[in-house]
């Protein structure tokens, strides 16, 4: 007698983030393996597959592809196996949820860039289409879904079924190609109207800070960090700036509720992080109040790298208590507002570095002088903190970079 077994959403999941169905990886019907990737549910954060809780058959599907999903809500039923059939077919035990695995036995593979997805392999078996016949774009050559997709458009492969004419999208005007929204960049536009419009006032101060005394110091220490494996980014120098400025303004590390202002102890950054095809994703540096400079600098490496390469998982992007944007590795002098990251309560932005002409004054006569220097800014949630905080907190960031005392 068989068993009806519930497949739910993770119930763990970042406050504030929503999730939606991206792709189921079996059909009603089909037979699943126990903790063999089932779909994939995709946030404004991180994808991540579900997998299925036992071996058995596909008999119910409840929520259906780019349908909203609550933590813990019912997505569908399995008619369960024999615990005989279990014991023997059950491949070993991992996770309910992880990242983006391997490719199995038997499922296409990319020569040079790396293990595909399962939405990739998915994705080529739909299209017929082999994995070297996809140029990738991702890191190392990886294959994306939107090469896949690009191949496919581009016609190589066997086209796959059409929908039909009452289900397909509105044909676009002349002239004019559209580009369906990622759930990622849905997420991100409803997140910064929420944040600007509808929850917090945003006030931002601009200061502009010296960078010479950190390009010295990294010089000297580049080799150093370089046989430890590390790269040694002016990231991190800012990071340990931002730890004295918190600690010297605890405000810009909270949270506002309705009846008190919640004051983080731990230092959680955020780092945001563009990564190609798929958006703005900030990973998080935990207790950055807790590393040294060789630490930060490790810690950052595997995180942006975990991020380009499609590997965070949800625990590397919850918990963030204050975040830093370096949109100046872009190109951008300044950026105001930087929309904050709900529910902190700033962000820092630091804008691009140059050399600039500077007039100092020394010995009660002027000099013009040529340093490094970029703009730095901090936007807050104005029921928070009041300007004069803000000037604090950038005068301290700007005096840690600079090797002043506060």
């Amino acid at each position: 007698m068989s068993d009806s077994v519930e497949v739910r959403a993770p119930a763990e999941q970042t406050e504030g983030t929503r999730s939606q169905i991206l792709r189921w990886l079996k059909q009603v019907g089909e037979p699943v393996g126990q903790n063999e990737p089932l779909l994939e549910i995709e946030t404004d954060k991180v994808t991540v597959e579900v997998a299925a809780p036992d071996a058995g058959v596909l008999r119910e599907i409840l929520k259906q592809e780019q349908e909203e999903v609550a933590p813990g809500e019912l997505l569908g039923r399995i008619e369960s196996a024999a615990p005989a059939a279990r014991a023997q077919d059950a491949p070993a035990a991992r996770p309910a949820v992880a990242p983006a695995a391997p490719a199995a036995q038997g499922a296409p593979r990319a020569a040079a860039g790396g293990a595909l997805s399962p939405a990739v392999r998915r994705l080529l078996a739909e299209h017929g289409l082999e994995a070297a016949e996809v140029a990738g774009s991702g890191p190392t050559g990886r294959i994306m879904v939107e090469d896949v997709l690009k191949a496919a458009a581009a016609g190589a492969g066997p086209a796959p079924a059409r929908p039909p004419a009452s289900l397909a999208p509105p044909a676009p005007e002349a002239g004019v190609h559209r580009v369906p929204h990622t759930a990622v960049r849905k997420r991100i536009a409803e997140h910064m109207v929420a944040s600007l419009l509808h929850t917090a006032p945003h006030v931002t101060t601009v200061f502009e800070a010296d960078l010479g005394a950190v390009l010295a110091d990294r010089e000297g220490r580049r080799a150093a960090f370089a046989e430890a494996g590390v790269p040694l980014t002016l990231t991190a120098y800012f990071v340990q700036a931002a730890v004295a400025a918190l600690r010297a303004v605890p405000e810009a590390n909270s949270r506002w509720t309705d009846s008190a202002l919640e004051l983080h102890e731990s230092m959680n950054i955020g780092i945001a992080t563009a990564v190609e095809g798929t958006g703005l994703v900030v990973p998080v540096l935990r207790e950055a109040q807790s590393l040294d400079l060789l630490a930060t600098a490790r810690a950052l490496d595997e995180l942006v790298r975990r991020a380009r390469e499609g590997r965070l998982t949800p625990a590397h992007v919850r918990g963030g208590t204050f975040t830093i944007s370096n949109h100046g590795v872009s190109g951008s002098l300044l950026a105001a507002p930087v929309i904050i990251n709900q529910p902190q309560s700033a962000i820092l932005g630091i804008g691009k570095l140059e050399r600039r002409a500077v007039v100092l004054q020394e010995g009660g006569a002027e000099r013009i002088v040529v340093r490094s220097r970029c703009y730095v800014t901090l936007t807050l949630d104005h029921r928070v903190m009041d300007g004069h905080q803000a000037n604090r907190f950038l005068q301290t960031f700007v005096g840690a970079l600079s090797g002043a005392s506060p």
